[in-house]
């Protein structure tokens, strides 16, 4: 058997128990090899006179982690021909296994999700280990459980639980799996399959109930009843993901085996697994999860053999909302942590937003008193840099202003130890010039969070030319330990997500000043899928952020950069966002947003100082044209960065929108949504808008050169030119 081929084994014991093993490491993934090979274990072991019951387990520690999801990517390009409708659910784990003569019994290790759990709970019963993981996650990739997981699981958990599990795809442990009725009984991981083997036996003996879970029906809800839970469950899902389709799918599929029987449900799940397969929140779906695991892939760097140096104690300089969050997202990661500030008020004040973030999660039953304490007692507040002296990493979180910054990077090379990597969390001051008066050039890094920093997923890792690859190694490693995904980026205005997002707002505002309403634009792009629209955005972060990152890209890309004074004249009236109660929107106590009609006046104004005058073209334009006239310029940067080789591959723009912006995961992220579309409609929407309302939509030479070609955008020409 090829080792690198995913398999099964089959052991017979002394006591007529067959061991079935699925091993394909690291999770023991159902590729087609397994699935086959389980297939063919099971039929043997049924024949054999020697085997009276079978225990299927995991290698290593682990059931199985779910069908192999490479190969979703395979059947979509049909470089693999996907296997018959119900080959799964129906021929293997219905007909074989649950209809089986003899008892099969699933030992649970680690995790078993997806189709791990599918394969589960086809069984006779279940053994867990108490730490175990068990759900069934599909949904999260634009799909339904396919391997008879709509049926199964209500049956042995109820209606209302199992479309909790599914909708959410949030997994449980084997403990409240057990008082759940999702497993029969617990087990350490010593004594897991012998327990199972003894279950088995005691199947057989009838020593214990044989329950083939397809015909279970004490645990589902009287069906007027589970039809009410389903119609609420129906209500909740258009409400929270008004674009997707597949969660419905999922809630119809489970009623289908309710009224009319399991194996109806199985046929009903095969026909719909198979057309959701071909769909595009599928695809979509499928390239961010794998987008988002190739993040930390870097040639150059990542492929030289580098291992992480150990990093165990960092110090933050500067405890405002940024440099807090930082501190309180390393600290809950078991790092030490010294906090720095200029006085002992501002100290204080920066302890006490850590302490508050701390609190919220108590307050939320995500962490208990004694762990906050733990958690707390790793940060230390300091005044000067007399403790500096053996911190592994230093991150620098105070304000935008480069002669302060570089004033700071003096004294960390002369306070810090040699091996200490010296990192800014600035978001748009070019990092040769914070680093322009130390010698310490090729220890230098950005190290970009995203506000707020404990919560938000991204972290934008920023080398210069002279920053050591060990140390982009270093920081990868601690990006990964701190739960967020890490994105290396090269250096330049904005780096990747604040320069592809800057057209954002300047295109929704050039719009307003020709006649779009304000509300209507982010109504249309929130439709569409973004958390909120650019102008509830822009109150959001404050104007006086919005106008000083403006300005560095007005002053870097002056060409291209739309200039309205709408916000401007609405901060000189005192309107400054959120904050202040009052900017796009009105806000309550509650800090709820209404539309105000006086943004009106703001706007005349505006469009006066510009000379523009109101397009009637403009003042009723479609949903779908909005999001094109928002959007277009950001493909349209976000292809300069590409050109630029800011970005390695197009895939770390689409994570850095999904988890930096907030663009919709379901449609793949910035590029992988424009391939959709295609590069010769981009551009030549681009370049009528050019045409009609000036250089700022002009698209650049990457896109058109790819139009020409009808090429996709995410199709690099030279990774070798990378500016990285």
């Amino acid at each position: 058997m090829n080792s690198t081929k995913g398999r099964t084994s089959l052991d017979v014991g002394a006591d007529g128990v067959a061991i079935i093993t699925i091993i394909n490491p690291p999770v023991n993934s159902l590729s087609f090899d397994v699935l086959n090979s389980l297939k063919d274990t099971c039929e043997q072991a049924l024949r054999r006179d020697d085997v009276k019951a079978i225990v299927i387990t995991g290698a290593q520690g682990k059931f199985s982690g779910g069908f192999d999801i490479s190969a979703f990517g395979k059947i979509q390009d049909k470089s693999v021909q996907a296997p018959k409708p119900g080959f799964v659910s129906l021929e293997i784990l219905n007909d074989v296994v649950a209809a089986a003569k003899k008892p099969f019994v699933a030992a649970v290790d680690g995790l078993a999700l997806g189709g791990g759990l599918e394969v589960a709970m086809a069984c006779h019963a279940r053994i867990s280990t108490p730490y175990a993981q068990l759900g069934l996650p599909e949904l999260q990739l634009g799909i339904i459980p396919g391997f008879g997981g709509t049926q199964a699981l209500p049956r042995l958990v109820g209606i209302a639980k199992a479309l909790e599990m599914m909708l959410t795809s949030k997994p449980v442990k084997g403990e409240e799996a057990l008082s759940l009725g999702l497993v029969d009984a617990l087990a350490s991981p010593n004594e897991l399959v012998n327990t199972a083997r003894q279950w088995a036996l005691d199947i057989l003996e009838r020593r214990r109930p044989w329950v083939v879970t397809f015909y279970k029906t004490d645990k589902l809800e009287p069906l007027g009843e589970a039809r009410e839970i389903l119609k609420f469950a129906r209500a909740q899902t258009r409400k929270r993901a008004p674009n997707l389709k597949h969660p419905l799918v999922c809630i119809d599929v489970i009623e289908e085996g309710i009224v009319s029987g399991a194996r109806a449900g199985l046929w009903k799940e095969a026909e719909a697994f198979q057309a959701l397969l071909e769909s595009d929140t599928c695809k979509s779906l499928v390239h961010i999860f794998f987008a988002q695991r190739g993040t930390t892939k870097v040639p150059g760097v990542t492929d030289l053999g580098l291992k992480p140096r150990s990093i165990k104690k960092v110090a933050i300089l500067g405890g405002g909302l940024m440099g807090s969050g930082i501190a309180t997202a390393l600290i809950l990661s078991n790092y030490q942590v010294i906090l720095k500030e200029v006085n002992d008020k501002f100290l204080q004040a920066g302890i006490g937003r850590v302490k508050g973030n701390l609190q919220s999660r108590v307050k939320k039953g995500q962490m208990s008193q004694e762990k906050f304490e733990k958690t707390l007692s790793l940060l230390k507040g300091a005044l000067d840099y007399e403790s500096f002296k053996d911190v592994d990493m230093v991150i620098e979180a105070v304000i935008e202003n480069v002669s302060l910054k570089q004033q700071i990077f003096s004294d960390l090379e002369k306070f810090c130890p040699p091996h200490c990597i010296l990192a800014s969390n600035t978001s748009t001051i070019d990092l040769n010039l914070i680093g322009e008066k130390t010698r310490s050039q090729d220890r230098i890094i950005g190290a970009h969070f995203f506000s707020p920093a404990h919560v938000m997923p991204l972290l934008e890792i920023v080398r210069t030319q002279k920053t050591s690859p060990q140390v982009i190694v270093d920081l990868l490693d601690v990006g990964k330990k701190i739960k967020k995904t890490p994105v290396v980026v090269g250096n330049c205005t904005g780096f990747a997500v604040n320069r592809m997002f800057f057209p954002y707002t300047q295109a929704a505002l050039l719009l307003v000043e020709r006649g779009t309403d304000v509300y209507q634009i982010d109504r249309a792009i929130t439709k569409f899928g973004m958390p909120m629209g650019p102008f509830r955005l822009c109150d959001l972060v404050g104007f006086g952020v919005a106008i000083a990152t403006g300005g560095q890209f007005v002053l870097n890309f002056p060409e291209r950069t739309y200039k309205s004074m709408v916000i401007p004249l609405m901060q000189e009236d005192k309107r400054a966002g959120e904050t202040t109660r009052r900017g796009f929107y009105v806000y309550d106590e509650k800090r709820k947003a209404s539309p105000d009609p006086e943004i009106r006046k703001y706007i005349e104004k505006a469009r006066e100082l510009s000379g523009v005058t109101i397009d009637p073209k403009l003042t009723k334009m479609s949903d779908k044209d909005i999001v094109e006239m928002i959007f277009f310029p950001v493909v349209n940067e976000a292809c300069r960065v590409l050109a630029e080789g800011i970005a390695v591959k197009a895939a770390d723009l689409d994570i850095s929108a999904v988890m930096g912006m907030g663009f919709p995961p379901y449609r793949g992220g910035i590029i992988f949504w424009a391939d959709t579309l295609g590069s010769k409609y981009i551009c030549a929407r681009l370049e009528e808008w050019s045409k009609s309302y000036g250089g700022f939509f002009k698209p650049c030479s990457y896109l058109a050169e790819r139009a020409a070609k009808g090429a996709p955008l995410s199709l690099m020409a030279d990774p070798a030119k990378s500016r990285l």
